[in-house]
């Protein structure tokens, strides 16, 4: 093995020998003689401090056979980034670029982000495209990048030496020998029992669960018999057993005056013509892409590892309604029940700040947030984000407003930035433009809360009964909202969710609050 003195990231040279990083050595071939070593993200303590921990690649100069090159991985464009998809290249190979050109378009789990260059070059050789680009680990190589356009003819045939050892190692269907059911089905020399007890108990309820056929087997009990133990060795070594064989008994029924029917036998019964149903109605199978697959497993995740409990609370809108018909016929500012909702969350949250805390499952640690920011969950056509307002209380009503249509178009058309969609303090999630009237939201780790939002309903509210008076007050109608709070009991107890809902619902009452 050789050590590896020198790496480049990007066209910068760096010493490894000036730089505690480690013992890191290159793969060699039989002749000794060093192949193309790649160096994943993963080593991010080989970054000069001014290049991005984003886009980063790193070769060796001690290549076989091939110019000077840098292999780019699949970079980590976002914290929580474990695969990503590349949606489509936007250079062909042999175009030149420059640094903070786009190479290609990566589909992560939270949105699709251009890969940029760093630094100035040339595409030689596209690894990774098409079928072949779909869920990249981190790290998994994906082109290689030279400096000079005359060396892009070298790597038309270029590998990763991982792959090429792979396909080396693949055996051809044609090759090695072939096992069969029948072959291992063979009655072993040293068996004196006979058919019928063959297998142990234990054995027979083992194979007979697993739908295999033992009795092939060379049994090591007494006369040759099939142990439990047989069984499970032959299940880990992968000795092939033939299928068990099911025979179906005829239904014994006493006999009577009549005449009795005949048994029906199995084969007769696959005679029988299968009706053949035709149906008119057209499907398209959709291919679930890796925002919705990364979405639903983490969902799963914390619906299944976060202890959730819920608190509700109803609140009555006229007044809301009424603050936004004020501000549009008397200011000629427009802003939403969605907005006012955010501001009087962030207050609030100001108001309670246990429940704007977030949870740490490896050090089991509470972190309290001196920030106030909120994430908003957005509907988008490759599946839901939650971009964030930092600062949310510090903002108005005007800024919040604009903020939120800022992001919200961003993130319809996939052009949000990793930063502004990633962290947040606490969520909120408005059902309320599409119908629905109450929901539970599943909590967004490592936050601790999520505040799920209904649709305002007119409903008629009994007035108070006075004593003494002669005419009571009618009953009114009223738009009442429903807010459900989802909160970590590891974080928020039932009382900090109680104050919570209680400040939240003072300020949607008196919504002359928040425009202060």
């Amino acid at each position: 093995m050789q050590s590896l003195l020198w790496i480049k990231n990007g066209h910068r040279a760096i010493n490894l020998m000036r730089r505690s990083v480690g013992s890191v050595v290159l793969k060699t071939t039989n002749g000794g003689r060093p192949r193309t070593v790649v160096i994943t993200n993963k080593f991010t303590q080989f970054l000069p401090s001014s290049v991005s921990a984003r886009n980063y690649s790193s070769t060796s100069f001690l290549a076989k056979d091939y110019p000077p090159h840098t292999v780019f991985p699949m970079p980590a464009l976002s914290p929580t980034m474990e695969t990503g998809t590349i949606a489509s290249w936007t250079l062909k190979e042999g175009d030149e670029f420059s640094a903070g050109d786009v190479l290609c378009s990566i589909e992560t789990d939270k949105a699709t982000v251009d890969f940029e260059a760093q630094d100035d070059g040339v595409l030689a050789r596209i690894l990774r495209d098409g079928s072949a680009a779909q869920e990249l680990p981190v790290g998994t190589p994906v082109c290689v990048v030279v400096e000079e356009a005359d060396d892009v003819a070298a790597f038309a045939d270029f590998v990763i030496e991982n792959e090429e050892n792979e396909s080396l190692a693949t055996p051809s269907p044609d090759t090695g020998s072939k096992s069969t059911p029948e072959s291992s089905a063979t009655t072993p020399s040293n068996r004196t029992v006979s058919e019928e007890f063959v297998l142990m108990p234990s054995a027979r309820h083992l194979s007979h669960s697993k739908g295999v056929d033992a009795t092939g087997l060379v049994g090591t009990g007494k006369g040759g018999r099939v142990t439990k133990g047989d069984v499970l060795k032959a299940l880990d070594l992968g000795t092939p057993m033939p299928p068990l064989k099911t025979t179906v008994a005829p239904i014994k029924v006493a006999p009577t005056s009549q005449t009795e029917p005949q048994p029906v036998s199995i084969a007769d019964l696959a005679d029988l013509p299968l009706p053949n149903i035709e149906t008119d109605s057209a499907f398209d199978d959709i291919t679930n892409n890796n925002m919705r697959k990364v979405i639903a497993r983490r969902l799963t995740e914390a619906k299944s590892q976060i202890p959730h409990y819920y608190t509700s609370m109803e609140i009555e809108l006229d007044n809301l309604l009424s603050l936004r018909k004020s501000l549009v016929k008397n200011h000629d500012v427009k802003v939403s029940v969605n907005d006012l909702i955010i501001r009087s969350s962030a207050l609030a949250l100001r108001d309670v700040p246990e429940v704007n805390a977030s949870f740490d499952p490896k050090t089991s640690q509470v972190s309290m947030h001196d920030s106030i920011d909120i994430s908003v969950a957005v509907s988008t056509p490759s599946g839901l984000i939650t971009p964030i307002i930092p600062s949310t209380d510090r903002l108005g009503l005007a800024s919040i407003s604009s903020s939120m249509r800022d992001l919200a178009g961003r993130a319809r058309d996939g052009k949000l930035q990793p930063h502004e969609y990633q962290g947040g303090t606490f969520c909120i999630s408005n059902l309320g433009m599409f119908g629905i009237d109450e929901f539970s939201a599943v909590i967004n780790p490592p936050q601790a809360a999520i505040l799920a939002v209904g649709g305002g309903t007119a409903r008629v509210v009994p007035t108070p009964w006075i004593d003494g008076a002669t005419e009571q007050e009618p009953p009114r109608i009223r738009t009442i909202m429903t807010a459900r709070l989802s909160a970590d009991r590891r974080v928020v107890d039932e009382a900090s969710a109680g104050l919570f809902l209680s400040a939240f619902k003072h300020y949607l009452s008196k919504p002359e609050l928040l425009i202060l």
